[in-house]
């Protein structure tokens, strides 16, 4: 009985993911916009970090590429890009990362567009 009142007084830790607010729409390389739309210029970011020290351990990798919040942070950069240039959205959005033995290493790519006027 002891332990169906302590189940009651503790809830597990849920992460929640944020649904960040990006100046423009952002569809990734499997999804489209609804709406037709005309392409103003192909967008990237890149860049290279230096390993962590709990990125490895005796010369083993043990985590690689950039955590989600790294991520959101690169494509609110490229999203703020499209919206300078007048875009309405991104579209074909893709994230690419690889590791050297000292650095993690990213792109982030996609195509600013403006949709088409409907009539």
């Amino acid at each position: 009985m002891a332990t169906v009142l302590l189940t009651g007084c503790f809830r597990p830790i849920v992460y929640l993911q944020n649904s960040p607010n990006y100046p423009v729409a952002v569809f990734y390389e499997n999804q489209r916009p609804e709406r037709p739309f005309e392409p103003l210029q192909d967008l990237e970011t890149k860049g290279e970090v230096k390993l962590s020290s709990r990125q490895t351990i005796n010369r083993r990798m043990l985590s690689r590429g950039n955590n989600m919040q790294q991520k959101e942070v690169l494509l609110a950069r490229l999203s703020m890009e499209a919206k300078k240039l007048g875009a309405d959205a991104l579209v074909d959005v893709r994230y690419r990362y690889y590791t050297s033995l000292t650095e993690d290493g990213y792109v982030m790519t996609g195509l600013a567009v403006r949709y088409k006027k409907e009539n």
